[in-house]
């Protein structure tokens, strides 16, 4: 005898329900977190950075915790479009190439938000 699966006919009208229940204003994933998404990509930063943003890597390289976010954006968009020069340019060119501006706000909100007070 065949397994009958059920069309996606009738899925379509559970669906609708599902919507109806939770309410027009309910989303399942909810808005994305800037400072969660920001925390995700700064895994690359931390090995030169450290993981609070307040190196102790490498003498040279800044302490960025707490830095402004809108330092932080305009320094990451000048490193990726080549704008910026300096000793870690090369470097810091290499890690930005690949990221999205909607990446430099998350990173920008993540670094704005960690500890800057041990500077």
């Amino acid at each position: 005898m065949p397994i009958a699966y059920p069309s996606l006919a009738s899925a379509v009208p559970c669906a609708a329900t599902l919507l109806l229940l939770l309410g027009p204003a309910t989303t399942l994933a909810g808005p994305p977190d800037p400072i969660a998404a920001g925390r995700e990509k700064f895994v690359q930063c931390a090995s030169c950075h450290g993981s609070d943003g307040r190196s102790t890597v490498i003498p040279q390289y800044p302490k960025i915790g707490g830095q402004s976010g809108p330092y932080v954006v305009n320094a990451l968009k000048a490193y990726r479009d080549g704008r910026r020069q300096g000793t870690f340019a090369a470097v810091m060119a290499e890690v930005a190439k690949p990221l999205t501006d909607a990446d430099i706000a998350n990173l920008a909100a993540y670094v704005e938000s960690l500890d800057g007070d041990a500077r």
